[in-house]
């Protein structure tokens, strides 16, 4: 009889990061340190897709920023910068209220709980972003999550001839040059997120290609009943129009979605309302996860639900694996 690889008893909290945990941009950091006007580098950003639409070339206007973060480190604006320097602007994020604590917190309550405990059912949070992973990792948030998914670069690329490096070390070339020690400047772009790739790791969550990377590829066909995570044990909390296509995943599978705002930002509150009203969002609520706030409520409600449902679910199968007990003949 084929067992099934995984016993699906896991809750998936999937966060975006600028404006869903922190009120501003991790960029603000880099500018801070450089001593780069933030509203200069995002207008020149702006202007990217239209300049070089000009000559023909075709920009991603969600990723287009990072080689513009390179130009800058090229022209000596961003001289140094590592991902070393890029993880320690992550001590620098400010964090919604109630943030880190309530991811802790909704752990607690699910893990704790005897009913819930009884199967097993735990909850993993993942950070999804757009911005860089290294900040993310520096952050205290960081200690909270089960993965971090975000753009990355490159500092010392490897050079050609790399796969032999011993005779081209011999014939002169240093180890450097080949890329086989760390340098202390970034210069190329590793990994690109944009806001339609996100949902890339929604799959690799689902289908556990992320614990897993040797045995399940993201792009493997795998049962729904054999995956990791099932998209109805999933959340995905974000704020805005930009998350339109992770939202629609999670809502076309069963999934829960829930977009916040800023504490009494009218226009971010109508932003979000639109998306309820449009059906991208099941539900909304301000930035605050401190405990007893709407979003606390309604996310650590939510995470119950779901444990509910796992709860039944493995009773039932349970049940049905059992046959009638034996009786008496009447």
């Amino acid at each position: 009889m084929k067992q099934a690889p995984f016993e699906q008893n896991i809750i998936a909290m999937v966060w975006d990061c600028d404006k869903t945990l922190i009120s501003s941009y991790m960029q603000e950091p880099l500018f801070r340190h450089y001593g780069v006007d933030g509203k200069t580098f995002w207008a020149e950003v702006n202007a990217l897709k239209e300049r070089y639409g000009a000559q023909g070339i075709s920009v991603n206007s969600d990723t287009s920023y990072l080689n513009h973060i390179l130009t800058y480190v090229k022209a000596g604006l961003f001289k140094g910068l590592s991902n070393k320097l890029l993880r320690e602007f992550g001590k620098e994020l400010v964090f919604y209220p109630g943030l880190p604590q309530f991811f802790g917190e909704i752990k607690k309550l699910v893990e704790d709980d005897p009913k819930y405990k009884a199967f097993d059912i735990r909850l993993e949070h993942y950070v999804v972003s757009t911005g860089f992973a290294e900040t993310i990792r520096g952050s205290s948030i960081a200690p909270y999550v089960e993965g971090i998914f975000g753009c990355e670069f490159i500092e010392n690329p490897l050079q050609p001839g790399f796969l032999d490096a011993a005779g081209d070390l011999k014939s002169g070339a240093s180890a450097a040059e080949l890329g086989l020690v760390p340098a202390c400047e970034i210069s190329q772009v590793a990994c690109a997120l944009d806001n339609t790739s996100k949902t890339r790791y929604l799959f690799e969550i689902n289908k556990g290609s992320n614990k897993y990377p040797d045995s399940i590829d993201v792009n493997s066909a795998i049962a729904r009943e054999s995956r990791r995570v099932p998209f109805e044990n999933m959340v995905y909390i974000a704020d805005g129009p930009s998350d339109v296509p992770a939202f629609s995943i999670l809502n076309y599978n069963g999934g829960s979605t829930f977009a916040v705002y800023p504490k009494g930002d009218v226009k971010a509150f109508r932003q979000v309302e639109a998306l309820r009203h449009a059906q991208r969002v099941q539900m909304f609520g301000e930035a605050d996860y401190v405990t007893g706030s709407q979003s606390w409520l309604w996310l650590t409600e939510k995470a119950r639900a779901i444990a509910d449902q796992i709860v039944a679910r493995k009773q039932a199968a349970i049940r049905n694996s059992a046959g009638a007990p034996p009786s008496h003949i009447t």
